[in-house]
């Protein structure tokens, strides 16, 4: 019995110091997610990099993970994480909560220029925070209250999102905030009352905000392009008065009915008869009174006239014949004379003075709105005057204004474009710089620069570089005879990713919408390279009225079923699969059938009508177009999709042109 309760024991324990064995062997071994040997601020960014990084952009790696104050974009002090600048870097993932929000010491965040969706974090844990940038991705959802604990926080930027809801009145409560942007977003309700004495920088336009904005001395430090393209917000700070929800004297005042029996309508009679009579009494005694003092008057006026005048001529004979000829003014009196002509002509001179400054004022407001503003830093090569003394030849009018090309005595060739006062009449001069500042510091290799722009009174000047070789719907459609075939599946394949380069960028580096995409708006350059002009100027425009059918057909169809609907990213890719198709076929937007997709593309190569091998290719672009028009926004892919599978084409392209020269050379 002993024997077998002692085999029993033994075979516990060995069972006991297994499991102990591996229980330790699991715990030791490295987890897939995480390394409990790593430091705590590496094991967040190695967090952040696996849910934020789906292109494996970033260099953050657990085997470098004791040096990760070495990695790119991360700063530490005291071998902690301070700064974290990850900028610029196409990530296309999320912000997961429980990654970046572990650094506790952190005192700058920056994700600004990605792709990263979903909402935003619970940011609680970053309790040292002063700088955070989150600027220019696809974050959706409302601000986290969290925020709004961060008591540190100096600079805080979430414009060119996505987000929606209302802004927190708890914003409010960060005495330290100095920079403030939440612009290009889509936040609605009202301003809350921001009031920080520390705040300079503030902007909430370009959302869907209402209301009166509330005139508190830190609002009213702002100027109107802060608040701009909310169309429901009215206020003193933006000159816009705000519609009457009651009578400006309040609810009317109920009077009490009047008497209805006999008794006291015989007693109402009474009373009036009384206040009329005494009322012709007061009148009576009124009038006598009147006439007394009238009468008194001027008796009093006829004797002080006589006294006067017996006393001059007294004084008069009593003269030497010398003085008969001369007034007889007293000598304090001809002083004051002397003083009051001295104060008339100092105030002359005064008025004199105050109207040149005036004048000169005028000119110096006039000089200052009429003067030329060069955008994003771009260097002053020529001066207004000079502009205005080049010798101009009209290229065109188009929806948004006339354009010129204009040679300067330097011999520089620019494009002006005279925009239409009356479809920029409701923008005032504010908002115009603001959104000029905004376009004018896009730069892209598929985008015709804006250089500068003019404005005073209803005059509006931009002027871009001069492209040489034309518009794509002149390569498309001019000086060509009506059957000729279109173009090459090459060149189309070369421009079709062009635009898309150019629209992408705008999209996705700026949170921008071209709104005005058509083929006249495709210019060429030196080397033929597509690019892109007249972008982002429909957001300050009224619709027009008198659009002809081929601009009319670039028309996304929830723009055309509200004709006051603004552009977006979505109507520019509608516009974009119609260009495409434009671009393959050589016919023009009005000439373009609604069919079916399958229809569509059967209709695009009979159009072509090739016959040389290259229908693999073209389907697959013409696919990329026909996605483009679908008809229901959410089902259109967005611009980044478009051109990754235009260059999926070509790469496909390019794969078989290697595999059919190496064929022909092995021949």
């Amino acid at each position: 019995m002993g024997r077998r309760r002692y085999h029993f024991l033994l075979r516990v324990l060995v069972f006991v110091a297994f499991y102990c064995h591996c229980s330790f062997l699991v715990l030791c071994s490295p987890s897939p997610g995480k390394n409990l040997l790593l430091p705590s601020d590496a094991s967040a960014l190695l967090d952040f990099k696996s849910k934020a990084d789906l292109r494996n952009k970033l260099g953050f790696s657990p085997k470098t993970s004791f040096a990760f104050c070495k990695w790119d974009g991360v700063q530490c002090s005291d071998s902690r994480a301070v700064k974290v600048i990850i900028e610029s870097k196409n990530l296309g993932g999320v912000f997961a909560p429980g990654t970046l929000t572990h650094l506790r010491e952190l005192r700058v965040l920056s994700l600004r220029n990605n792709s990263l969706t979903g909402p935003i974090p619970d940011l609680s844990g970053l309790v040292n925070l002063k700088v955070l940038f989150l600027s220019r991705n696809y974050f959706s959802g409302s601000v986290p209250p969290s925020v709004s604990t961060l008591h540190r926080l100096k600079t805080l930027d979430l414009s060119y999102n996505m987000l929606a809801g209302p802004i927190p009145d708890s914003l409010g409560g960060l005495d330290r905030l100095y920079y403030l942007r939440l612009d290009f977003n889509r936040f609605n309700g009202s301003v809350p009352p921001f009031n920080q004495t520390s705040l300079q920088i503030f902007n909430v336009s370009h959302n869907a905000l209402s209301g009166a904005i509330p005139v508190t001395p830190a609002l009213s430090r702002f100027n109107m392009s802060s608040f701009a393209l909310n169309s429901r917000l009215c206020g003193e700070i933006i000159h816009k008065e705000c519609p009457s929800t009651r009578p400006f004297f309040g609810q009317p005042t109920i009077m009490a009915p009047p008497p209805t029996s006999a008794a006291a309508l015989r007693q109402t009679a009474g009373l009036r008869d009384d206040v009329a009579l005494s009322s012709k009494g007061i009148m009576q005694k009124h009038r006598r009174a009147a006439l007394v003092i009238g009468f008194s008057l001027g008796v009093s006026i006829v004797v002080i006239s006589l006294i006067c005048l017996a006393f001059a001529v007294r004084k008069h004979k009593r003269s030497p014949k010398g003085e008969r000829t001369k007034m007889g003014l007293d000598p304090s009196v001809t002083g004051n004379a002397e003083a009051v002509m001295r104060i008339a002509e100092e105030n002359e001179e005064l008025e004199e003075k105050v109207k040149r400054v005036q004048e000169g004022k005028q000119l110096q407001t006039a000089g200052k709105s009429g003067s030329l503003v060069f955008c994003a830093g771009e260097a002053q090569v020529y001066t207004l005057d000079q502009l205005m003394r080049a010798s101009a030849e009209l290229l065109g009018k188009g929806t948004m204004g006339s354009t010129y090309k204009a040679v300067l005595d330097s011999r520089l060739i620019v494009t002006v474009k005279r925009l239409d006062s009356g479809r920029l009449g409701g923008t005032n001069q504010e908002v115009f710089e603001g959104h000029m500042e905004s376009v004018g510091g896009l730069r892209h290799p598929n985008l015709v620069p804006l250089r500068a722009y003019f404005q005073a009174k209803e005059e509006r000047l931009l002027i871009y570089d001069y492209q040489p070789n034309g518009s794509l719907f002149s390569l498309i459609h001019g000086s060509k005879p009506a059957k000729a075939k279109p173009l090459h599946w090459t060149s189309c394949l070369k421009i079709a990713e062009d635009a898309a380069q150019g629209l992408c960028y705008i999209h996705q580096a700026w949170r921008l919408v071209h709104g005005n995409l058509k083929s006249s708006n495709v210019l060429l350059g030196s080397d033929f390279e597509a690019c892109l002009t007249d972008y982002c100027l429909v957001a300050l425009a009224t619709p027009s009225p008198d659009e002809d059918a081929n601009s009319i057909a670039y028309k996304a169809p929830e723009i055309l079923r509200f004709d006051h609907r603004e552009a977006t990213s979505k109507s520019d890719v509608y516009s974009f699969g119609v260009l495409l198709l434009e671009l393959l076929t050589g016919k023009h937007p009005s000439q373009h059938p609604t069919l079916t997709p399958d229809d569509m593309i059967s209709w695009a190569k009979s159009a072509r009508d090739d016959d040389n091998g290259e229908a693999n290719q073209l389907e697959m672009l013409l696919e990329v177009a026909v996605a483009c028009r679908v008809a229901s926004p959410e089902q259109r892919p967005t611009m980044w999709q478009v051109l990754k599978m235009i260059q999926e084409i070509k790469e496909v392209v390019l794969m078989e042109d290697g595999e059919f020269n190496s064929s022909s050379g092995n021949s």
